[in-house]
Protein backbone atom coordinates (compact mmCIF):
# COMPACT_ATOMS: atom_id res chain seq x y z
CA UNK A 1 0.00 0.00 0.00
CA UNK A 2 2.88 2.56 0.80
CA UNK A 3 4.33 1.61 -2.70
CA UNK A 4 1.82 2.31 -4.45
CA UNK A 5 0.04 5.33 -2.51
CA UNK A 6 4.02 6.75 -2.95
CA UNK A 7 4.31 6.23 -6.91
CA UNK A 8 0.59 7.65 -6.85
CA UNK A 9 1.71 10.94 -5.33
CA UNK A 10 4.98 11.27 -7.02
CA UNK A 11 2.81 11.51 -10.35
CA UNK A 12 0.55 13.81 -8.99
CA UNK A 13 3.38 15.94 -8.05
CA UNK A 14 4.46 16.53 -11.32
CA UNK A 15 1.24 17.12 -13.17
CA UNK A 16 0.77 19.84 -10.25
CA UNK A 17 4.24 21.23 -10.78
CA UNK A 18 4.05 20.96 -14.85
CA UNK A 19 0.15 22.33 -14.51
CA UNK A 20 1.58 25.37 -11.73
CA UNK A 21 3.97 26.32 -13.89
CA UNK A 22 2.08 26.55 -17.40
CA UNK A 23 -0.70 28.19 -15.10
CA UNK A 24 1.77 30.99 -14.70
CA UNK A 25 2.51 31.92 -17.97
CA UNK A 26 -1.22 31.92 -18.72
CA UNK A 27 -1.73 34.39 -15.99
CA UNK A 28 0.86 36.50 -16.98
CA UNK A 29 0.01 36.59 -20.66
CA UNK A 30 -3.74 37.30 -19.83
CA UNK A 31 -3.74 39.30 -16.61
CA UNK A 32 -2.79 43.25 -16.41
CA UNK A 33 -1.60 43.85 -13.39
CA UNK A 34 -1.16 47.47 -14.36
CA UNK A 35 -5.17 48.14 -14.58
CA UNK A 36 -5.06 48.34 -10.85
CA UNK A 37 -3.26 51.77 -10.97
CA UNK A 38 -5.26 53.11 -14.00
CA UNK A 39 -8.02 53.99 -11.81
CA UNK A 40 -6.10 55.82 -9.11
CA UNK A 41 -6.14 59.71 -8.67
CA UNK A 42 -3.72 61.45 -9.38
CA UNK A 43 -3.15 59.38 -12.56
CA UNK A 44 0.28 57.59 -12.80
CA UNK A 45 2.25 57.19 -15.62
CA UNK A 46 3.26 54.01 -17.48
CA UNK A 47 6.75 53.88 -15.91
CA UNK A 48 5.41 55.29 -12.12
CA UNK A 49 3.16 51.97 -11.98
CA UNK A 50 5.87 49.36 -13.40
CA UNK A 51 8.56 50.74 -10.86
CA UNK A 52 5.62 50.26 -8.35
CA UNK A 53 5.54 46.63 -9.71
CA UNK A 54 8.64 45.74 -10.14
CA UNK A 55 9.40 44.90 -6.53
CA UNK A 56 6.71 42.52 -6.35
CA UNK A 57 7.87 40.63 -9.41
CA UNK A 58 4.98 41.83 -11.73
CA UNK A 59 7.15 44.47 -13.93
CA UNK A 60 5.50 43.72 -17.74
CA UNK A 61 8.78 45.25 -18.91
CA UNK A 62 10.65 42.30 -17.44
CA UNK A 63 10.66 39.35 -19.48
CA UNK A 64 8.08 36.82 -18.78
CA UNK A 65 10.59 34.34 -18.58
CA UNK A 66 13.34 36.21 -16.34
CA UNK A 67 9.81 36.92 -13.88
CA UNK A 68 8.99 32.83 -14.26
CA UNK A 69 12.19 32.13 -12.65
CA UNK A 70 12.54 34.53 -10.02
CA UNK A 71 8.96 33.57 -8.81
CA UNK A 72 9.36 29.46 -9.53
CA UNK A 73 12.94 29.77 -7.51
CA UNK A 74 11.70 31.41 -4.78
CA UNK A 75 8.39 28.94 -4.95
CA UNK A 76 11.26 25.82 -4.56
CA UNK A 77 13.61 27.37 -2.18
CA UNK A 78 11.47 29.42 0.08
CA UNK A 79 7.85 28.33 -0.60
CA UNK A 80 7.38 31.98 -1.25
CA UNK A 81 4.80 32.15 -3.16
CA UNK A 82 5.11 36.07 -4.54
CA UNK A 83 2.79 38.97 -3.65
CA UNK A 84 0.11 41.03 -5.28
CA UNK A 85 0.16 44.19 -7.07
CA UNK A 86 -0.95 45.36 -3.83
CA UNK A 87 2.16 43.82 -1.82
CA UNK A 88 -0.43 41.57 0.32
CA UNK A 89 1.74 38.74 0.66
CA UNK A 90 -0.31 35.38 -0.77
CA UNK A 91 1.14 33.13 1.43
CA UNK A 92 -0.39 34.65 4.23
CA UNK A 93 -4.03 34.75 2.15
CA UNK A 94 -4.10 31.56 1.20
CA UNK A 95 -3.02 30.00 4.86
CA UNK A 96 -6.11 32.40 6.32
CA UNK A 97 -8.76 31.57 3.55
CA UNK A 98 -7.98 28.00 3.25
CA UNK A 99 -8.90 27.62 7.17
CA UNK A 100 -11.69 29.64 6.53
CA UNK A 101 -12.76 27.42 3.92
CA UNK A 102 -11.84 24.30 5.60
CA UNK A 103 -14.55 25.54 8.59
CA UNK A 104 -16.86 25.08 5.65
CA UNK A 105 -16.38 22.34 4.03
CA UNK A 106 -15.06 19.91 5.75
CA UNK A 107 -18.23 19.74 8.67
CA UNK A 108 -20.66 20.70 4.96
CA UNK A 109 -19.52 17.70 3.22
CA UNK A 110 -19.45 15.17 6.54
CA UNK A 111 -23.23 16.25 7.29
CA UNK A 112 -24.20 15.85 3.21
CA UNK A 113 -22.29 12.44 2.65
CA UNK A 114 -23.98 11.08 5.90
CA UNK A 115 -27.52 12.21 5.55
CA UNK A 116 -27.31 11.62 1.61
CA UNK A 117 -26.05 7.99 1.89
CA UNK A 118 -28.08 7.14 4.58
CA UNK A 119 -31.64 8.59 2.75
CA UNK A 120 -30.07 6.79 -0.16
CA UNK A 121 -29.73 3.69 1.35
CA UNK A 122 -33.45 3.87 3.54
CA UNK A 123 -35.19 4.96 -0.27
CA UNK A 124 -33.36 1.68 -1.93
CA UNK A 125 -34.44 -0.42 0.70
CA UNK A 126 -38.17 0.77 0.17
CA UNK A 127 -38.51 1.24 -3.30
CA UNK A 128 -41.36 3.03 -4.55
CA UNK A 129 -42.75 3.45 -0.75
CA UNK A 130 -44.11 6.96 0.03
CA UNK A 131 -41.19 7.59 2.31
CA UNK A 132 -38.96 6.51 -0.95
CA UNK A 133 -41.26 8.68 -3.24
CA UNK A 134 -41.43 12.07 -0.97
CA UNK A 135 -37.38 11.98 -0.59
CA UNK A 136 -36.74 11.81 -4.06
CA UNK A 137 -39.60 14.44 -4.63
CA UNK A 138 -37.83 16.63 -2.13
CA UNK A 139 -34.32 16.24 -3.17
CA UNK A 140 -34.91 17.10 -6.52
CA UNK A 141 -36.71 20.06 -6.10
CA UNK A 142 -33.74 21.32 -3.74
CA UNK A 143 -31.29 20.00 -6.60
CA UNK A 144 -33.18 22.41 -9.26
CA UNK A 145 -32.88 25.45 -6.63
CA UNK A 146 -30.23 27.33 -7.59
CA UNK A 147 -27.21 27.98 -4.64
CA UNK A 148 -28.15 31.56 -4.73
CA UNK A 149 -31.76 31.17 -4.02
CA UNK A 150 -30.80 28.63 -1.52
CA UNK A 151 -28.91 31.01 0.40
CA UNK A 152 -31.02 33.62 0.46
CA UNK A 153 -34.06 31.74 1.20
CA UNK A 154 -31.58 30.39 4.58
CA UNK A 155 -31.21 33.87 5.25
CA UNK A 156 -35.05 35.36 5.39
CA UNK A 157 -35.88 32.26 7.44
CA UNK A 158 -32.96 32.91 9.98
CA UNK A 159 -34.17 36.61 10.17
CA UNK A 160 -37.51 35.83 10.58
CA UNK A 161 -36.55 33.01 13.86
CA UNK A 162 -34.72 35.64 15.11
CA UNK A 163 -37.31 38.38 15.05
CA UNK A 164 -39.50 36.15 16.27
CA UNK A 165 -37.64 34.51 19.01
CA UNK A 166 -36.89 38.20 19.92
CA UNK A 167 -32.55 36.92 20.11
CA UNK A 168 -29.96 36.60 18.09
CA UNK A 169 -28.52 33.50 18.00
CA UNK A 170 -28.31 32.59 13.94
CA UNK A 171 -25.73 35.03 12.30
CA UNK A 172 -26.52 35.88 8.77
CA UNK A 173 -23.31 37.39 7.73
CA UNK A 174 -19.50 37.43 8.77
CA UNK A 175 -17.23 34.97 10.49
CA UNK A 176 -17.53 36.33 13.41
CA UNK A 177 -18.29 38.76 16.18
CA UNK A 178 -16.12 41.98 16.85
CA UNK A 179 -15.14 42.15 19.91
CA UNK A 180 -15.59 38.97 21.27
CA UNK A 181 -12.33 37.48 23.71
CA UNK A 182 -11.62 34.44 24.97
CA UNK A 183 -11.00 30.71 24.31
CA UNK A 184 -14.44 29.43 24.85
CA UNK A 185 -16.52 32.23 23.95
CA UNK A 186 -14.49 32.82 20.37
CA UNK A 187 -15.16 29.35 19.77
CA UNK A 188 -19.25 29.52 20.86
CA UNK A 189 -19.00 32.47 18.53
CA UNK A 190 -17.30 30.87 15.46
CA UNK A 191 -20.05 28.08 15.89
CA UNK A 192 -23.16 30.41 15.88
CA UNK A 193 -21.89 32.03 12.58
CA UNK A 194 -21.05 28.50 10.95
CA UNK A 195 -24.41 27.24 11.67
CA UNK A 196 -26.18 28.67 8.15
CA UNK A 197 -23.47 28.70 5.32
CA UNK A 198 -22.90 24.94 6.87
CA UNK A 199 -26.51 24.63 6.72
CA UNK A 200 -26.50 25.89 2.56
CA UNK A 201 -23.46 23.77 1.65
CA UNK A 202 -25.69 20.68 3.19
CA UNK A 203 -28.46 21.29 1.78
CA UNK A 204 -27.04 21.61 -1.71
CA UNK A 205 -24.36 18.76 -1.41
CA UNK A 206 -26.49 15.78 0.09
CA UNK A 207 -29.25 15.81 -2.70
CA UNK A 208 -26.37 14.19 -5.22
CA UNK A 209 -25.11 11.76 -2.58
CA UNK A 210 -29.20 10.46 -1.93
CA UNK A 211 -30.37 10.45 -5.66
CA UNK A 212 -26.74 8.44 -6.65
CA UNK A 213 -26.52 6.23 -3.35
CA UNK A 214 -29.99 4.96 -4.38
CA UNK A 215 -29.37 4.52 -7.74
CA UNK A 216 -26.03 2.41 -6.94
CA UNK A 217 -27.62 0.42 -4.58
CA UNK A 218 -30.53 -0.53 -6.47
CA UNK A 219 -28.51 -2.11 -8.83
CA UNK A 220 -26.15 -4.26 -6.03
CA UNK A 221 -29.51 -4.90 -4.04
CA UNK A 222 -30.37 -7.85 -6.41
CA UNK A 223 -27.28 -9.08 -7.20
CA UNK A 224 -26.15 -12.58 -7.15
CA UNK A 225 -24.12 -12.18 -4.21
CA UNK A 226 -26.36 -10.42 -1.93
CA UNK A 227 -28.89 -13.08 -3.03
CA UNK A 228 -26.13 -15.60 -1.81
CA UNK A 229 -25.51 -14.06 2.07
CA UNK A 230 -29.26 -14.35 2.40
CA UNK A 231 -29.28 -18.07 1.82
CA UNK A 232 -26.47 -18.49 4.33
CA UNK A 233 -29.23 -16.99 6.75
CA UNK A 234 -28.46 -13.61 6.86
CA UNK A 235 -31.66 -11.31 7.04
CA UNK A 236 -32.03 -8.71 4.04
CA UNK A 237 -30.88 -5.45 6.24
CA UNK A 238 -28.07 -7.19 7.19
CA UNK A 239 -27.19 -8.28 3.74
CA UNK A 240 -27.55 -5.04 2.58
CA UNK A 241 -25.03 -3.18 5.19
CA UNK A 242 -22.87 -5.93 4.59
CA UNK A 243 -22.44 -6.50 1.49
CA UNK A 244 -25.01 -4.29 -1.18
CA UNK A 245 -23.69 -0.87 0.65
CA UNK A 246 -20.34 -2.49 0.24
CA UNK A 247 -20.38 -2.62 -2.89
CA UNK A 248 -22.11 0.54 -3.85
CA UNK A 249 -19.96 2.72 -1.77
CA UNK A 250 -17.07 2.36 -4.24
CA UNK A 251 -18.45 5.56 -6.32
CA UNK A 252 -19.68 7.16 -3.79
CA UNK A 253 -15.98 7.64 -1.96
CA UNK A 254 -14.46 8.38 -4.94
CA UNK A 255 -16.66 11.16 -5.60
CA UNK A 256 -16.53 12.59 -2.31
CA UNK A 257 -12.41 12.81 -2.68
CA UNK A 258 -12.73 14.59 -5.62
CA UNK A 259 -15.91 16.80 -4.19
CA UNK A 260 -13.94 18.70 -1.63
CA UNK A 261 -11.17 20.38 -4.15
CA UNK A 262 -14.21 21.69 -6.46
CA UNK A 263 -15.64 22.91 -3.15
CA UNK A 264 -12.91 24.38 -1.75
CA UNK A 265 -12.66 26.96 -4.36
CA UNK A 266 -16.08 26.76 -5.60
CA UNK A 267 -18.45 27.75 -2.77
CA UNK A 268 -18.09 31.50 -4.17
CA UNK A 269 -21.78 32.27 -3.70
CA UNK A 270 -22.01 30.97 -0.23
CA UNK A 271 -19.43 32.79 0.92
CA UNK A 272 -20.39 35.92 -0.89
CA UNK A 273 -23.83 35.95 0.89
CA UNK A 274 -22.85 34.83 4.17
CA UNK A 275 -19.68 37.37 4.10
CA UNK A 276 -17.13 34.68 4.64
CA UNK A 277 -13.50 34.91 2.97
CA UNK A 278 -12.58 31.86 2.05
CA UNK A 279 -10.88 30.20 -1.20
CA UNK A 280 -13.69 30.80 -3.34
CA UNK A 281 -14.23 34.98 -3.15
CA UNK A 282 -10.35 34.79 -2.73
CA UNK A 283 -9.96 33.03 -6.58
CA UNK A 284 -12.88 35.48 -7.96
CA UNK A 285 -10.86 38.48 -6.62
CA UNK A 286 -7.73 37.38 -7.82
CA UNK A 287 -9.02 37.17 -11.78
CA UNK A 288 -10.55 40.53 -11.22
CA UNK A 289 -7.95 42.35 -9.58
CA UNK A 290 -5.23 40.78 -11.89
CA UNK A 291 -3.21 39.34 -9.11
CA UNK A 292 -1.48 36.86 -10.96
CA UNK A 293 0.56 35.12 -8.17
CA UNK A 294 -2.64 34.89 -6.48
CA UNK A 295 -4.33 32.88 -9.50
CA UNK A 296 -1.56 30.31 -9.85
CA UNK A 297 -1.28 29.52 -5.94
CA UNK A 298 -5.03 29.07 -5.90
CA UNK A 299 -4.56 26.95 -9.26
CA UNK A 300 -1.71 25.04 -7.31
CA UNK A 301 -4.21 24.89 -3.95
CA UNK A 302 -7.13 23.25 -6.08
CA UNK A 303 -4.33 21.14 -8.00
CA UNK A 304 -2.77 19.80 -4.51
CA UNK A 305 -6.09 19.09 -2.83
CA UNK A 306 -7.20 17.06 -6.51
CA UNK A 307 -4.47 15.09 -5.84
CA UNK A 308 -4.84 13.90 -1.88
CA UNK A 309 -8.58 13.23 -3.30
CA UNK A 310 -7.58 11.18 -6.34
CA UNK A 311 -5.32 9.11 -3.78
CA UNK A 312 -7.96 8.88 -0.75
CA UNK A 313 -10.26 7.50 -3.43
CA UNK A 314 -7.93 4.79 -4.33
CA UNK A 315 -7.24 3.61 -0.76
CA UNK A 316 -11.01 4.01 -0.24
CA UNK A 317 -11.62 1.92 -2.97
CA UNK A 318 -9.06 -0.62 -1.98
CA UNK A 319 -10.73 -0.85 1.01
CA UNK A 320 -14.33 -1.36 0.11
CA UNK A 321 -13.46 -4.02 -2.63
CA UNK A 322 -11.48 -6.84 -1.93
CA UNK A 323 -10.81 -7.94 -5.70
CA UNK A 324 -8.46 -4.92 -5.68
CA UNK A 325 -6.76 -5.57 -2.78
CA UNK A 326 -6.12 -9.18 -4.32
CA UNK A 327 -4.96 -7.68 -7.09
Amino acid sequence: MLRYVTRKATGWLLMIVVATNATYFLASWFLDPRSNFKELRPARTEAQIDRALAPYNLDPQVPVVHRWWDWFTSVVLRFDWGRSPTGVSVNSEIGYRSLVSAELVLLATVLSVVIGVALGVYTASRQYGWADRLAQAVSIVVFNVPASVAALAVVFVAIWLNQHAGLHFLYVAGENSPGVQGLLPTIGDRFLHLILPTLTLTLMGYVGYHLTQRSLLLDTINADFVRTARATGLTRARAIRRHALRTALIPTAASVAFSVPAMFTGAVITETIFGWNGMGRYFVQTISKNDVHGAVATAAFAGALTAIGAILADIATVCLDPRVRVS
